[in-house]
């Protein structure tokens, strides 16, 4: 299904690639955090929900799958697996490793050590005895190397079949055990059973709250306020002039009346070019630019520069010889900017009427429309060209409220790899801005993203509900995006790659296709929502809280560097 393609950015997505320097800033968080695995490469094909399915961005990746080895040991739980569920989506899982899955483990950990280390009395790549081994690495400080390796083998094996199999779950991120691998060392016995119990995070389940009053389903009737400019009176006018405009009448004038703004005539026009001094007629224009039984209408912004206003006055059989200027934007290059001298004979004279709008002039627009009905129409056109410019800020509203419909513990893994993403591009803009490398480098510490983590934290967990939700509630009213719109937002992207980029066409197309999917999704929420509008000429809302929160943040950590800084001078 198109709308299992993966999602690796929750919002929006913008299409935005890392630079060199965020790819740096996420492989180091990445290599410091608390997990070296990217969350979003777990995301399971279906998440299950009380209404069935849900589609969610894609397939695991096999490559990273729990970073399973190579050689698979064909080990089972035999007697299954107990679960404990714990908050934040995360679960702890006993496994009971049988004896030969134990045995297997360690004789493969075995072998490979083998492989790898040189022992005086073994030739290179020789069978060397488990316990050889296990000594000549303890004399090394490793004290039960092998049994360690062996335990780290059971966990690939194991975790991924025991929540998949045993619970119908989909592990997300690194297991860990709840016993480091080290100590548990200690009771490991090669063909004995081992109890296993390991800490994982998995993908979680959505469950709907419920409806609202007056509803049937939990995400229509969403409420919310956004802001947006007051409705355009200036651009309504102008759309019923241009209404009445095609509608009007004509009365013949007599041939003695002059004609005036808003009248029309018929004429025979004759160009030439004008010479350097304006006023001298010069080559003839192309006939495209001349001909007979031209009909003009004395409005302002019709034609040409001067042609309307050299015929106010003008009466039927007048020449009028009248200087133009030809558009700077003229797609004929030849004539574009120009000045051009027109002999112009009036020919024919008619006093245009404006229509009022009453219920007879709706109905000759359409039959089944009145003057009312035809003016709220009128209206709600000119509004919805308007509101385009207001959709994020009414879609942020619909994301606010349907937030809070569902029920959904986000995992911590999520929440960590899409706050270092974030951090990563924050570190970026701020090399973009102009602050040093150096000064970045120093940005990036534990501590520090740490707290900018508990910052974000709220938005990212609030955008991954709304990921999850606008995806159900794409499946649930069969919501799909026509290939044709997905192949038309390609080619405007390609269009705008500057010669030399890469375009990664595979990569881009999923998240094309999810933001034009998730568009669809908030129209149709908004179409069925009671949302308000706050009408208002003030620019869009900043995030002082979120601006203030940062620079005291950013305050403590310069006072903290000053302050070790003052310590290591005082004690050198």
């Amino acid at each position: 299904s198109k709308r299992c393609a993966s999602r690796h950015l929750f919002l929006t997505i913008t299409m935005t690639r890392f630079t060199s320097l965020a790819l740096a800033v996420a492989l180091a968080l990445s290599a410091s955090g608390p997990s070296s695995t990217d969350a979003f490469s777990f995301a399971p094909s279906t998440v299950r929900s009380s209404n069935g399915a849900l589609t969610f961005w894609g397939k695991a990746s096999n490559n990273h799958a729990l970073a399973l080895p190579n050689t698979r040991l064909c080990m089972s739980t035999e007697g299954g697996s107990t679960l404990n569920r714990l908050p934040e989506s995360a679960v702890e899982v006993t496994i009971t490793a049988p004896g030969t899955a134990t045995k297997a483990a360690y004789d493969k950990a075995a072998m490979e050590c083998s492989k790898a280390v040189t022992i005086p009395g073994f030739r290179k790549g020789a069978r060397i005895p488990p316990q050889v081994l296990e000594n000549a690495m303890a004399a090394k400080g490793g004290r039960n190397a092998l049994k360690v390796e062996a335990i780290k083998s059971l966990l690939g094996e194991l975790v991924e079949p025991a929540l998949k199999d045993d619970h119908g779950l989909e592990p997300i991120g690194q297991p860990s055990l709840t016993v480091p691998a080290a100590d548990l060392a200690d009771s490991y016995v090669s063909g004995e059973p081992l109890e296993l119990v390991v800490k994982c995070d998995v993908w979680p389940d959505i469950k709907w709250k419920e409806p609202v009053e007056g509803q049937e389903k939990a995400y229509t009737g969403l409420e919310g306020t956004y802001k947006r400019k007051p409705f355009n009176q200036e651009r309504m006018d102008i759309a019923l002039k241009d209404l009445r405009d095609r509608y009007a009448t004509l009365a013949p004038m007599d041939d003695d009346a002059e004609l005036a703004m808003g009248d029309a005539c018929v004429v025979n026009m004759e160009g030439f070019m004008a010479e350097d001094d304006g006023v001298t007629k010069g080559e003839p224009l192309p006939n495209a630019a001349s001909g007979d039984n031209v009909e003009v209408i004395l409005g302002d912004g019709r034609y040409m520069e001067g042609l309307v206003e050299g015929l106010v006055g003008a009466k039927v059989g007048d020449v009028r010889i009248i200087t133009v200027s030809f558009p700077e934007k003229l797609k004929d290059k030849t004539l574009a900017g120009k000045k051009a001298i027109f002999d112009v004979t009036v020919q024919e004279s008619s006093k245009r009427t404006l229509p009022e709008i009453t219920d007879e002039f709706a109905k000759g627009v359409r039959a089944d429309l009145t003057a009312e009905t035809l003016m709220s129409e009128l209206r709600k056109a000119v509004d919805e060209e308007d509101a385009k410019e207001f959709v994020p800020a009414r879609n942020k509203a619909i994301a606010d409220a349907l937030a809070e419909r569902l029920e959904v513990e986000v995992p911590d893994t999520l929440v960590t790899n899409q706050a270092r993403e974030k951090f990563a591009m924050m570190m970026t803009e701020m090399r973009d801005n102009g602050v040093s490398d150096e000064e970045i480098k120093r940005q990036i510490t534990g501590d520090n993203f740490l707290k900018y983590k508990e910052i974000v934290k709220d938005d990212i967990v609030k955008d991954f509900r709304v990921s999850m939700a606008t995806d159900e509630i794409s499946r649930l009213e069969a919501i799909e995006v026509p290939d044709f719109q997905i192949e038309e937002q390609m080619q405007n992207l390609k269009k705008d790659v500057q010669e030399g980029e890469e375009f990664d066409e595979a990569a881009i197309r999923p998240k094309v296709e999810t933001t034009l999917l998730r568009n669809l999704v908030f129209d149709f929420l908004a179409q069925n929502a009671n949302l308000e509008q706050d009408f208002t000429e003030e620019e869009v809302e900043f995030d002082e809280a979120l601006m203030e929160q940062l620079a005291q943040e950013s305050l403590k950590r310069e006072e903290e560097m000053a302050a070790a800084k003052a310590e290591a001078e005082a004690s050198s």
